[in-house]
């Protein structure tokens, strides 16, 4: 299967040789240098993944995930950026990205990172178990899509692993390492701020769509899904 990648770079030295890694390893990838434009083919095209530069000439990298996101495209996003604090980390997780990168960066760590985001998403799972909560809220493994009656709540790919952990150990408390593991990679080397953050995007559209069910923070421990206000 080929997967399409938009890269939303506006430095030639930069977007290049990435674009020439990424079609080595089988990829059809589409470059743009705008964040407009990048908005536009996200939401239409539906890549499996974007890689998008904080620093574009006519949108901070922030917006353009943020609008992405608000415009439904639930496709993997890898932000890369100069900006290696942990507040940019931390606020562009919060606006929707699955992985972060600071440059400079090896194209190897990169192509990694895209494939783990992959193998998050299209993975088959291991049945085709769906699981309903007491609240009515149903995850749905085949088809990787949640919905509460009839209407579906939208998720992104890391948002929806975390749900399905979650929700398979219903009641009971996954720990940190196991989310992890499970959702990102045993070999993650990344912050596990990624975690805090996605959890707390996932509170937050569970709560919008009054879906029944809470996320609880175990102090020290892990997180837990159950059913109450």
């Amino acid at each position: 299967m080929v997967h399409d990648v938009l890269v939303v770079e506006d430095e030639e030295d930069i977007a290049l040789p990435l674009m020439r890694t990424l079609e080595r390893e089988g990829y059809q990838v589409t470059r743009v240098s705008g964040g407009a434009e990048a908005v536009s083919l996200a939401i239409g095209e539906g890549p499996a993944v974007v890689i998008l530069d904080l620093g574009l000439p006519d949108m901070d990298g922030i917006d353009v995930c943020r609008q992405m996101r608000s415009g439904g495209y639930l496709g993997g996003i890898i932000m890369v950026t100069a900006r290696a604090g942990e507040l940019d980390r931390v606020v562009g997780l919060d606006v929707g990205a699955d992985d972060y990168l600071a440059k400079p960066f090896g194209l190897a760590e990169l192509l990694a990172r895209v494939r783990a985001l992959l193998r998050r998403s299209t993975v088959a799972p291991q049945d085709d178990t769906t699981v309903t909560t007491s609240s009515g809220l149903k995850i749905d493994a085949a088809s990787r899509r949640v919905h509460l009656g009839e209407r579906e709540i939208a998720l992104t790919a890391k948002e929806f692993d975390v749900l399905a952990v979650l929700a398979s150990n219903h009641d009971k408390v996954v720990p940190r390492e196991t989310l992890m593991n499970q959702v990102w990679d045993q070999n993650w080397y990344g912050s596990t701020k990624t975690l805090d953050v996605t959890i707390g995007r996932l509170r937050s559209k569970l709560e919008a769509a009054e879906a029944g069910e809470r996320v609880v923070a175990i102090r020290g421990v892990g997180f837990r899904l159950e059913t109450g206000s």
